[in-house]
């Protein structure tokens, strides 16, 4: 990760009011190519606020937002997913009665080549079979193999590694992850890490939201700490603890109180 590089997705002032509470009180946020940006902060931070915010679920009310240096506004979520960003949300929009790779294509079927798919409109069910096996391949995931398998058969972990691969395998710019390990045990939950370090090897950036501080320490490269609406720090896994993380995200301290090891941790 190389922060002189021009970040994939910025934003600055973002504003989000709900009558009298603040939502977003004026966040600046960077992400940079390769890197997992970690999101931590307590519930009512404006977390979710800013996610919604950057993908599109919720139009800010003032500020402004850049893909790739160049400006966007995004009306809607498929405004988002267009320009290249996939969130995975905590309620995993999976269709349990579906099969594996149908989820995956999920609002993205494949017809068949020729008359069969233009004319007949015919799914492309053995390719897209085939092309979703590779895409959990390509994330390290090899306890699925049948893809024809209905989702509702699979254990929590394996939903959510097929909802990741999902966002993988469409978010040519950036993977959101909201929560990601929340339902999971010990196993499944090394599982989704180790497919967020895949992600970022094939270079795609990653913004983490999560409430597990190990977890956070793991795989982020740098940690973003929501505080009443605003930036209560930038730090990094080596530049500050855990418990350092922690208070500055209650206000039990602040990151000018605790400058950590190495500066800010910008």
């Amino acid at each position: 990760m190389n922060t002189s590089m021009t970040p994939v997705l910025s934003a600055r002032g973002l504003v989000k009011t709900f009558g009298r509470v603040v939502g977003l009180d004026g966040v600046d946020i960077d992400l940079f190519p390769g890197e997992v940006l970690a999101v931590i902060g307590d519930n009512g931070a404006g977390k979710s606020t800013l996610i919604k915010c950057l993908t599109g679920a919720l139009v800010p009310d003032a500020g402004s937002m850049s893909l790739d240096g160049q400006p966007v506004q995004f009306k809607r979520p498929q405004d988002a997913r267009e320009a290249g960003i996939e969130t995975v949300y905590q309620t995993l929009a999976v269709a349990p009665a579906l099969d594996i790779a149908s989820n995956l294509y999920l609002g993205r079927e494949r017809l068949r080549p020729g008359p069969l798919g233009s004319v007949l409109r015919m799914l492309d069910k053995k390719g897209m079979r085939r092309d979703a096996s590779q895409a959990l391949a390509d994330l390290g995931i090899g306890t699925l193999q049948n893809m024809a398998q209905p989702v509702e058969t699979l254990s929590g972990g394996q939903r959510q590694a097929v909802a990741v691969a999902r966002a993988a395998a469409f978010g040519s710019k950036v993977i959101v992850l909201d929560e990601p390990t929340a339902a999971l045990g010990v196993r499944e939950s090394n599982q989704v890490l180790k497919m967020i370090g895949e992600v970022r090897s094939r270079g795609l950036p990653v913004i983490l939201i999560s409430h597990n501080m190990p977890h956070v320490f793991e795989v982020a490269d740098r940690i973003h700490i929501q505080r009443l609406g605003r930036c209560g720090g930038l730090i990094t896994p080596q530049s500050h603890t855990m418990s350092e993380a922690v208070a500055i995200m209650t206000g039990a301290t602040t990151l000018d109180e605790t400058p950590g090891r190495v500066g800010g941790g910008a």
